[in-house]
């Protein structure tokens, strides 16, 4: 015993001596050092990463000219906003519900992490306990892994962050990079997602719900949480505003009177369905040309307000629904299937494209019928060739200045004077007219008066004229005759920006889609849109006159309405596009049908929207009349300010003949004729034979013609206007 109990007693007393407190003591403070010196060593060896590829990521934003959202494209939904763009309380908020001390730490909280670290270790549930700080970090430089390496990196990264970033940019990379829900990455979409506002709108309770809704999103997400998350959100929301209450950010009476803000039922992501996906890509191209890159806009970020006028955008929509597609059976029949519609809207005065129709839907054809120019504008192109003519003072082959009662043969088929190219075109139906006015040309688009117009002015004159209202130099632009009868390729934006141009008296007009596009760091204005004049305005009003007649007594009467109006219809070779392109004092559009095929090939109108040809003054007036009605908030009482070049070319003329052989004019699906129906006479009187400048009678002009024979005159080429127009 006495051995045992000696042995016992030295073993305790040499523990004594190993861990004496000078010992432990001692020990203590080396491991301070060894670990000090380790975390020091990782501090050198642990540099601050790039971002990762997620953190960079945004969507590019696209709004109405009101600032309503249309679409968001891009991986992720996230638009990065500037600290200065959210309200002071909102920031506050989030420092109140994360991290009290934010503005005092240097990046870590020590205590805290042990805290978590404890606490998961010993089954209490992983905690975060990491500064604002660390979770940007975490977000912007790092990934979502729960390790110790991780954490350990985190926090040597934090301190060196917090060293080279001031707290208002950590805030603001914070609030940017975190995930809310819903699909919602950064402040800014969250703030959409769950109250429909900019980030700039956001009250102090929203702020305080959103800081809350971050610890849980999918638990806190008010729509879908149970009794439980429900209670814990609000909970968690009453503890932010205290918090701000605490130190000092938020009144105490003022947070007394705050209610729990309720967030709205999530909604579908705007895509690039319907109308929004032509729209998208237009003004994406519209962004490229202006120089911004396609690597740039693919990185995202952008908030890019368009010219789009949200309610003319859904009027334009309606028009063609109930003027088109209605009246379709897309699914049943094929022929009824190739039909496709365009159509631009654009504003004469400032060169904003209110509205754009690209087709039935992006996610369904991808080719934006707005912007094609594979199609053939038609006899739309005549009205160019007239302006043409007034801005040169052109003259006709027996020298009389061309106005609206210049006297040109209205004969089908009649062989062009004065061109070493040889060219008959023929009218519509086969119909002769014999002696017509201009105006009364216009009005029913005669295409042997405009043919012989186009030779008085010259194909290199009128192309000249073409281009400098608009147009684009395409392959098929060629400088002949049967240009007057519009064979060259262009888009209902082209025509809608040439006819604006007229509108807005011969002063440039270029259609733009952008109004403004910004990044964080760059913002790119919209393009110059109002130019300087490029034709006469007596020029631009005379035309203007003379497509007034149109409206009024020809070809486009079903697009009259409660308001002035000029336009022209056009009806293309083969019947493969038909269009009308108009405007009023205050709106310029072109609506064109395309006959297209599943396979992307041109195929004729003909039996499709109705029995026989489409014409121009058919389906596409009656959706320009629907659509500018509405878009005019039921019609207008502007009038047009003309100073015209004081001619007169009545709007009658003689009564059209069929040459022989001819078919007679085909009825409509009512049973209507396609010529209109003739309006009270005018007061103005016909001219018959104008005098010239020097007052001498002009030579009788050439007589109605029977159908020619001679091998020597040039038929209508392949993708000319084969006399069916209107």
């Amino acid at each position: 015993m006495g051995r045992t109990g000696k042995s016992q007693a030295d073993k305790g007393g040499r523990i004594r001596r190993l861990f004496t407190w000078k010992k432990l003591l001692g020990t203590f403070f080396v491991g301070c050092l060894l670990a000090m010196g380790a975390f020091y060593a990782l501090y050198l060896m642990v540099p601050v990463p790039v971002a990762n590829a997620d953190a960079t990521l945004q969507s590019n934003v696209y709004k109405y000219a009101n600032g309503k959202v249309m679409a968001r494209t891009g991986k992720i939904n996230r638009e990065i906003v500037g600290l200065e763009k959210v309200p002071l309380d909102v920031q506050r908020a989030f420092v109140a519900a994360e991290n009290k001390t934010f503005y005092k730490d240097n990046g870590v909280d020590v205590m805290g992490t042990a805290r978590a670290a404890w606490n998961t270790l010993t089954g209490k549930g992983k905690q975060g306990g990491s500064t604002i700080t660390q979770q940007y970090v975490k977000n912007y430089y790092l990934s979502q892994d729960q390790t110790a390496t991780r954490k350990l990196k985190e926090m040597v990264i934090a301190i060196k962050v917090d060293q080279r970033m001031s707290k208002s940019e950590i805030l603001a990379g914070y609030i940017n990079t975190s995930y809310y829900g819903r699909n919602a990455y950064g402040i800014q979409a969250a703030a959409q997602a769950y109250y429909g506002v900019d980030a700039t709108k956001l009250t102090a309770a929203q702020g305080a719900y959103l800081a809350s809704v971050l610890q849980a999103p999918s638990q806190y997400d008010w729509t879908f949480a149970g009794p439980e998350g429900r209670k814990l959100v609000e909970q968690r929301w009453n503890y932010v505003l205290d918090n701000m209450v605490e130190e000092g950010w938020l009144d105490a009476g003022t947070r007394a009177g705050l209610k729990f803000p309720v967030p709205q039922k999530p909604k579908a992501p705007k895509g690039l369905s319907g109308q929004s996906g032509y729209i998208v890509e237009a003004a994406n191209q519209e962004l490229v040309r202006q120089g911004v890159s396609e690597e740039d806009l693919k990185a995202g970020g952008w908030t890019i307000t368009l010219n789009i006028d949200e309610k003319k955008q859904k009027a334009l929509v309606k028009a063609v629904d109930e003027e088109l597609e209605d009246k379709l059976d897309r699914k049943g029949d094929k022929k009824q299937a190739t039909v496709q519609a365009g159509a631009t809207s654009v504003d004469p005065k400032t060169g904003a494209v209110v509205a754009m129709y690209g087709g039935v839907g992006a996610t369904e054809h991808w080719t934006n019928n707005a912007t094609r120019r594979d199609y053939q504008p038609a006899s739309t192109f005549k009205p160019i060739v007239l302006a043409s003519a007034l801005d040169n003072d052109a003259e006709t082959q027996d020298g009389r200045r061309i106005g609206l009662g210049t006297i040109y043969d209205g004969t089908s088929k009649r062989p062009v004077v004065g061109s070493d190219i040889r060219f008959a075109p023929e009218n519509e139906d086969d119909q002769s007219y014999g002696p017509v006015t201009v105006q009364k040309a216009t009005n029913s688009s005669i295409n042997s008066a405009y043919a012989q117009m186009i030779v008085d002015v010259g194909p290199k004159k009128a192309k000249q004229t073409a281009l400098a209202l608009g147009l684009k130099d395409g392959k098929d632009f060629g400088e002949t005759p049967a240009m007057s009868l519009g064979v060259m390729g262009a888009s209902t934006m082209d025509m809608a920006g040439a006819y604006a141009t007229l509108d807005n008296h011969g002063n440039k007009v270029t259609p733009t889609l952008v109004k403004t596009a910004e990044h964080k760091d760059r913002k790119v204005e919209g393009v110059q849109s109002i130019g300087e004049r490029v034709i006469s305005r007596e020029a631009a009003d005379t035309t203007t006159k003379a497509m007034q007649g149109v409206v009024q007594s020809g070809s486009g009467f079903r697009a009259a309405g409660n308001y002035q109006a000029a336009g022209k219809t056009g009806t293309s070779e083969n019947n493969r596009s038909a269009w009308f392109v108009g405007y009023t004092p205050e709106l310029v559009t072109a609506v064109g049908l395309f006959g297209e095929d599943a396979k992307g090939n041109q195929v004729t109108l003909t039996d499709t929207i109705n029995p026989g040809r489409a014409n121009g003054g058919r389906t596409p007036a009656q959706i320009w009349g629907a659509y500018t009605t509405k878009a005019l908030g039921g019609g207008s009482d502007a009038t047009f300010d003309l100073q015209t070049d004081g001619t007169s070319g009545g709007d009658t003329g003689p009564t059209p003949t069929q040459t022989t052989g001819s078919p007679t004019p085909t009825p409509t699906a009512t049973g209507e004729a396609t010529t209109p129906p003739q309006p009270p006479t005018s007061t103005a009187t016909t001219p018959t034979q104008p005098p010239t400048a020097t007052g001498t009678t002009p030579p009788e002009p050439t007589p109605t013609r029977t159908r020619t024979t001679d091998p020597t005159i040039q038929p209508p080429p392949d993708g000319i206007v084969d006399g069916r127009d209107g």
